[in-house]
């Protein structure tokens, strides 16, 4: 119950983010649409993000909150508040050099991110292009769209040092059990964002510009709240001039290969805007769909991992292997629970779901359709991309980073080559092909080796309720694709009646998915009751 209350919590705050933030995709969908001040400002929100999984959630969260914990526990308050400073000071100094060296050579950096937004109407791309693509960089011909993109990075990325540095006062709060504030800071990113596109997009050059001077706010704002909130629970570190000392040597050896294993997805999509930014309108259709699913991947995956993290080190510390192996055994099942269904229906109504959504003012049907399609294959993948976030903290609680590491190294070289293979055979869905079969690939390879190291066994329960779920989920997508057609008329008429369809399908899914669960023994009317109630 404290796992189920604590994820709770954090997926309780990470709704609330995600419902705000589909109210901003839907004005941002409404007023940019999929064209070319769209994808500049989709890579110039996405450029400082990879980086933040980088030196924040990859770096620190695998490696920084075991430490600290340990620290906080065995060697009390001074010493962990000591670590924590000299954690959050040597990664301030490391961002500040970073950021500064970014925006000089933004032109180049964007040359990785899309060098597709260089290339002339009617250019096909090869790899033998990228010296003349680079070329292009001194003539300012044709490449508005790309230093448009450039302008747009270098006014968001000091967002990446911002919430870094709100990543580690994060684990500072999680690890003492605090984990409201730390989940509900990106709910602060969604309104000022909101509220940049209502109050100040209208009277910017493009609603776009607007957006970046937003992002920067934002993280500004974020890292504030953070300050406010470690400030009042007595944990605030302080900033000083970086030392290494040993506890600093053993978190970069940590972290270092953390930066692969935790940022797997975002290196993913990086691939996958690279390789779209070779076709108009890709980059923004991916983004809209990734959208989509990272909602349950945000209220389940990242809540899970967020909980599973200090409480598998704490055990772990106390040798309770057993208490270990029973936490990750109903992580998994509560996961699969919450999740199964959840693809289940991005797969069976994908494009119901976008056009209610998004359909409006410069997002097309056609847009519509792309996006749809993109988001039925990523739902294919959307329990491997929660389950690998169950998995990792076995291995950071024990401080093995490098493991998880070599699998996101396998991870990204399939989705790289498989994305890149796809995309000039079959378009777009192509990435989201790869993405989900090298997500897949990850998983096994996680599952697996715990398994191998008796880290994991799946007990009697999960081997009993695993089939259960499955079964309880493939029900209810076969009544929602009856529904789906029964409903088709309402998805043809006005806005309020496509509204009104996309409610009864996702309310008639969730009762249809409790009652099969009943009666399918997936879960119980208590559990269920206690998941509504701690969500509540």
């Amino acid at each position: 119950m404290s796992l189920l209350k604590n994820t709770a919590i954090v997926g309780g705050m990470t709704m609330a983010s995600r419902v705000l933030g589909f109210v901003r995709d839907v004005l941002i969908a409404s007023v940019l649409g999929t064209g070319p001040v769209a994808d500049a400002f989709v890579v110039a929100f996405r450029f400082p993000n990879l980086f933040r999984r980088f030196f924040a959630e990859g770096a620190f969260n695998a490696a920084f909150v075991p430490l600290y914990a340990k620290k906080l526990e065995g060697e009390g308050e001074e010493a962990a508040k000591a670590f924590a400073s000299n954690a959050m000071s040597g990664l301030a100094f490391v961002l500040l050099i970073f950021t500064g060296l970014a925006l000089l050579f933004m032109p180049w950096f964007m040359l990785l991110m899309a060098s597709g937004f260089l290339l002339q109407p009617g250019e096909a791309f090869a790899l033998s292009m990228l010296p003349e693509l680079a070329a292009r960089l001194g003539d300012p011909v044709g490449r508005e769209k790309y230093d448009l993109a450039v302008l747009f990075t270098r006014i968001a990325f000091p967002y990446l040092l911002f919430v870094s540095l709100v990543a580690l006062l994060s684990g500072v709060l999680n690890s003492r059990g605090r984990f409201a504030l730390a989940a509900g800071a990106p709910v602060l990113l969604n309104v000022v964002l909101i509220a940049t596109l209502v109050f100040f997009a209208p009277n910017t050059q493009t609603p776009g510009h607007a957006l970046v001077w937003g992002v920067f706010t934002a993280g500004l704002a974020q890292f504030l709240a953070l300050v406010w909130g470690c400030w009042r629970a007595g944990a605030m570190p302080r900033f000083h001039w970086p030392r290494m000392t040993p506890d600093m040597k053993h978190l970069i050896g940590l972290g270092v290969p953390g930066i692969l294993a935790a940022g797997i997805t975002q290196i993913n999509l990086v691939v996958g805007t690279l390789i779209a930014s070779f076709e108009d309108a890709a980059v923004s259709i991916l983004f809209y769909a990734d959208r989509i699913y990272q909602l349950p991947l945000g209220l389940v995956g990242a809540a899970m991992g967020v909980v599973l993290l200090p409480d598998l080190s704490r055990r772990l510390r106390a040798a309770d292997h057993d208490g270990a192996m029973h936490v990750q055994n109903r992580a998994i099942e509560l996961s699969c629970l919450l999740t199964l269904p959840a693809a289940v229906a991005l797969f069976v109504i994908p494009l119901e779901i976008i056009t209610v959504l998004f359909e409006h003012g410069a997002f097309t049907s056609s847009d519509s359709a792309q996006t749809a399609a993109a988001l039925a294959i990523f739902a294919l993948g959307l329990p491997a991309f929660v389950l690998m976030k169950v998995f990792q903290p076995g291995y950071f609680a024990r401080e093995d980073t490098k493991t998880p590491m070599i699998f996101a190294a396998i991870n990204a070289l399939i989705n790289m080559t498989l994305s890149y293979v796809l995309f000039f055979r079959i378009g777009l869905v192509g990435i989201a092909i790869a993405t989900t079969l090298a997500g897949w690939v990850n998983v096994l390879l996680l599952w697996g080796r715990l398994w191998q190291r008796k880290h994991f066994t799946a007990d009697t329960r999960l081997l009993s309720r695993l089939p259960r779920i499955v079964l309880a989920s493939l029900g209810m997508g076969a009544l929602l694709w009856w529904g789906r057609g029964l409903l088709a008329p309402l998805f043809q008429g006005g806005e309020t009646d496509k509204i009104f369809g996309l409610v009864l399908l996702v309310g008639g899914g969730l009762i249809a998915f409790a009652i099969l669960t009943v009666v399918t023994k997936a879960s119980t009317v208590s559990e269920l009751k206690a998941i509504v109630r701690r969500s509540a």
